[in-house]
């Protein structure tokens, strides 16, 4: 049975310099990245448990496939941008999941980013060491 792009709903979900492009459609709970499985390219199991919790809490996951394409940042950083965009997915497809998505802080973007190194310092907070003589 071949999809229609109708049946197929979009969402972009970010976190530090990490931007995922969810694809999320009716299916057996198949989860893709980059072409690869889900286990395949986060290799821990606590990092797969938290960019499934959209799926748990909505009791989706054997109900949707989802389908993404990642760029950008670190694995962590990656996983909370998925995390995020299967969400805002989960909220296109049904309105009424918005309170129990929201409560649970799954559609707010974490919008912390590592902070810029300053000229004059060796970090971003660090100083050279005083000498008052």
């Amino acid at each position: 049975m071949a999809l229609k792009k109708e049946d197929e709903i979009w969402a972009t979900g970010r976190r530090k310099s990490a931007v995922a492009r969810v694809r999320m459609s009716s299916g057996t709970g198949q989860i893709k990245v980059n072409g690869k499985k889900l286990g395949d390219y986060f290799p821990s199991e606590s990092v797969i448990g938290f960019i499934k919790q959209p799926l748990a809490v909505t009791d989706s996951l054997k109900t949707v496939d989802v389908n993404a394409n990642i760029s950008g940042g670190g694995l962590v950083g990656q996983a909370g941008a998925f995390r995020h965009g299967i969400a805002r997915a989960l909220l296109k497809r049904d309105e009424t999941l918005k309170p129990v998505l929201k409560n649970c802080g799954m559609l707010s973007r974490d919008a912390r980013v590592k902070e810029r190194k300053k000229p004059g310092q060796p970090g971003a907070r660090k100083r050279f060491q005083f000498s008052k003589r």
